[in-house]
């Protein structure tokens, strides 16, 4: 399994995803080894190992010395291997992805879930660099799904674009974000964390995320101006980081709510299920757009294995994941946000069954263990198309 993000960082938490499956495929007597690139490209970890994982660097430097010692160092690694996988269209991993299937005639599965040019877009002002980069991901994301034998996808629009791209649906599996059912569960006791921010009578919304304008973390803000009107007893805690935290937090004191939101900072994801068991709502707020209909967000997943009541905006994946189970309103509303929250907020009852069945669909859908078994069926697709596969 090749990652390009650094599995150890607290500023790349999505890596979370490919360390959760490798530990599902060790667990089910698989044998795996990742590979993964450090967030400081100057930083040399030596290879280690990640509870039974074996775990290998490579590098994001840019040129072409630097791509062609991570094939050099994926080389050995795809020869032991039975299938070569590897998340996200950077070329300096997928590049040497697939001349190593190429080389030593490996079953080939990308793994897709985000539409990475339409975020480099949405979050760098437009440019000559900014246009020559973003066509580069473009190329990418329409050449790796059809060189690859099969192809999995975090949702319905990634999968609707493979299929424009005359990748056969057969070779297209659903591989959803899931969570950790032993990990994130009903009754987890949040009391430190209330007692650290000094919330222990009150109610608390919680939201989960990175603090930059593909997370709508001011929808949020603006939704808590609006309930605390009402609900003066309510506490907001935003809990992340990202380039806009100043912006936000100058927000906050423009409508004079220092005292109700709370910015906890980047927090452990081993910290995470106290945090989500200190709250009363969990929110999850979007925009409708070209990046948001794509995403499949892993703190719905662990707000629902949490089994919390969950108010979230009505896009992509997001209504397979909470609807039914939880409060949709109109993306892009903070208005439609906060009246879901104060609705929340005046129903305990309410609250009780939506985290009642919150926890049933976590179970019964979105866990690790699942989007494992579809990646094992796509893996013994990839196997049986064998020379014949895309790739070659």
């Amino acid at each position: 399994m090749i990652h390009p993000h650094d599995i150890y960082s607290p500023h790349e938490p999505w890596t979370i995803r490919v360390v959760s499956l490798a530990r599902e495929f060790r667990d089910m007597g698989h044998e795996v080894r990742l590979a993964y690139a450090p967030l400081d490209i100057n930083e040399e970890k030596r290879n280690v190992e990640l509870n039974g994982i074996e775990v290998f660097t490579l590098t994001r430097k840019v040129g072409l010395p630097y791509l062609f010692d991570n094939i050099r160092k994926l080389k050995k690694i795809s020869q032991w291997a039975d299938i070569i996988h590897f998340q996200k269209c950077f070329h300096f991993i997928s590049v040497p992805a697939i001349v190593c299937a190429f080389l030593y005639n490996k079953p080939l599965h990308y793994e897709w879930d985000d539409w990475e040019e339409k975020i480099w877009y949405h979050s760098n002002r437009m440019s000559i660099h900014a246009l020559i980069f973003g066509n580069f991901i473009k190329l990418l994301e329409r050449f790796l799904p059809v060189v690859a034998d099969t192809v999995s996808v975090a949702s319905r629009k990634l999968e609707e674009l493979c299929i424009s791209f005359r990748v056969k649906k057969e070779n297209i599996f659903k591989a959803p974000v899931g969570a950790d059912l032993k990990r994130f569960m009903p009754h987890i006791s949040g009391e430190r964390v209330r007692r650290r921010y000094h919330c222990e009578n009150r109610k608390v919304i919680l939201y989960l995320g990175q603090l930059h304008a593909g997370q709508y973390v001011k929808m949020f803000i603006e939704a808590a101006s609006v309930v605390v009107r009402k609900h003066p007893d309510a506490t907001f805690l935003i809990i992340g980081e990202g380039f806009m935290a100043n912006q936000l937090k100058y927000l906050v004191r423009e409508y004079g709510m220092e005292r109700s939101i709370i910015f906890t900072g980047s927090v452990p994801h081993d910290a995470i299920p106290q945090y989500i068991g200190a709250s009363d709502i969990c929110v999850a707020s979007f925009e409708d757009n070209e990046v948001t209909v794509c995403k499949s967000p892993l703190k719905i997943v662990e707000y629902l294995a949490s089994g919390k009541p969950i108010v979230a905006s009505l896009v992509g994946e997001v209504r397979n994941m909470v609807g039914g189970v939880g409060l949709l309103v109109e993306p892009g509303d903070y208005s439609a946000l906060a009246e879901g929250i104060i609705k929340l907020l005046e129903n305990q009852p309410l609250r009780q069954e939506m985290g009642f069945r919150a926890r049933q669909r976590a179970e019964a859908r979105y866990n690790w263990h699942n989007t494992a078994l579809n990646l094992l069926r796509a893996y013994e697709k990839s196997i049986l198309l064998g020379g014949s596969g895309n790739a070659r």
